[in-house]
């Protein structure tokens, strides 16, 4: 077992012997970048430090390990250096001595030292008192026992390296000209090019997103913000709506402008209004600025309505369609809801017409009932006409007891002409009716 704290400032020697500097780094490849995800890990470089002060980027397989030096397999300046990485990970400055969150038990833990092989693979860190005294004691009074194995080691593979400082943003100066242009070419679409696509990755994005959000309370919200970065946009989203709210605010401010909407979009319409108005009202328009047209104008409308409202608890993430739909039309057209906008419809909602932005509401269909209608019926036959229904003025409380009286998922919203403005649903009607300490949504900022 090889430990980086006795591996740095190590000797490294050429191959006859002489030395030619010392071990300053060993470096990773994130999850990302590496080949075989899920794998064993190794040291994508090694920094050695010449006799002259110039670094030098090494193969790890050129480097063996010998006793209390490294011998090179050939002279230094004739070994290839390794490709680079993005977004390498540095043992030295960015784990040893640092957090890093233990997926295994869902918790941020410090890392004392850092176990590798021969080989150069990285097997996990110690967080044992011995791994701190092996960095403060010489190797040789120490003896075999400072060689041991850990008695408890966590893989490399279950860990989730903390990296410290804000998390990546656009704000160099060629960044504001980019996103400058972008926002005028209409908001996320002009910003695709400078964002690199995030996918879900590594045994981080195994885990529900309510463990995530356990882990993010434990730690910062820089780290918090550091965390959600290696993800994807909808992965990310899932998590931030498991976040206390007050810690979603100091999230939001740590992301990138650019970053913060691209997670945002992948949020219904009133998590998002929810976010936005308990952010300072500049960075809130900033972002608004950066959804796509059709999010903004919902998000702006319903930022308009009171919060203790129908229209402030209500959602424009709803599935409406014409009384003329066939049963098999409805199906179809709730299977693209759900795969295309992740919606989540339990009912269907009865219009006159479906294209128009605010249809009148003829009757609801609830989707156990298509399920088993036949292919043929139409939804004017299947449709409840009783409805049960809620102004978007009527209070918070009064909307959460009228879902409770009549045992509804959801209830829809209309105004004095019966024409639907959104739904409030059943598990933001309960928010209400819990003390204000135990729920999700404080009030907000304005």
């Amino acid at each position: 077992m090889l430990y980086l704290s006795h591996l740095l400032g190590a000797p490294v020697e050429d191959p006859q012997g002489a030395r030619v500097g010392k071990l300053t780094d060993v470096l990773v490849a994130p999850a990302q970048a590496r080949e075989e995800p899920g794998g064993p890990t190794y040291a994508s470089a090694l920094l050695v430090e010449g006799q002259d002060g110039r670094l030098w980027r090494v193969t790890p397989l050129a480097v063996q390990v010998h006793d209390q030096a490294l011998i090179l397999r050939m002279a230094l300046p004739e070994l290839p250096p390794p490709a680079a990485v993005e977004q390498e990970i540095s043992l030295a400055r960015e784990v040893l001595d640092r957090q890093a969150v233990d997926l295994e038990r869902r918790r941020p833990v410090r890392v004392n030292d850092v176990c590798l092989e021969a080989d150069w693979r990285i097997v996990g860190i110690d967080t044992s008192p011995w791994g701190l005294l092996r960095r403060l004691v010489p190797a040789w009074l120490l003896g075999a026992r400072g060689r041991e194995a850990p008695g408890h080691l966590i893989p490399w593979e279950r860990l989730e390296p903390l990296r410290e400082g804000e998390p990546p943003s656009e704000e160099t100066e060629e960044g504001r000209t980019e996103r400058g242009t972008g926002e005028r070419r209409g908001g996320l679409e002009g910003l695709a090019q400078q964002e690199l696509r995030r996918q879900p990755s590594g045994p981080l994005a195994e885990l529900r997103p309510a463990d995530i959000a356990d882990i993010i309370h434990q730690l910062t919200p820089a780290q918090g913000a550091r965390l959600l970065e290696g993800l994807d946009d909808e992965t990310a989203a899932d998590i931030l709506q498991e976040v206390d709210t007050e810690r979603q605010t100091y999230i939001l401010e740590k992301l990138s402008a650019a970053r913060a909407a691209a997670i945002l979009q992948a949020m219904e319409p009133d998590e998002v209004a929810d976010l936005l108005a308990r952010l300072p009202e500049e960075r809130a328009q900033e972002l608004l600025r950066l959804l796509t047209p059709e999010e903004s104008e919902d998000v702006r409308e319903l930022l308009e309505y009171a919060e203790d409202s129908a229209g402030g608890l209500m959602t424009t993430d709803y599935l409406a369609l014409s009384s003329s739909r066939s049963s098999a039309e409805a199906l179809e057209a709730l299977r693209r809801h759900i795969l295309d906008q992740d919606g989540q419809a339990v009912y269907i909602y009865v219009v006159d017409d479906e294209e128009r932005d605010e249809p009148r509401l003829l009757g609801v269909v609830s989707i156990w009932k298509l399920l088993v209608a036949s292919p043929e019926q139409s939804l004017q036959e299947l449709m409840l006409r009783d409805l049960v229904t809620v102004r978007p003025e009527a209070d918070a409380r009064s909307v959460a007891e009228v879902i409770a009286k009549y045992n509804l998922l959801a209830v829809p919203v209309v105004n004095d002409e019966g024409l639907l403005r959104g739904i409030v649903t059943v598990d933001d009607a309960i928010d209400v009716l819990l003390p204000p300490e135990r729920r999700r949504k404080p009030p907000r900022r304005y």
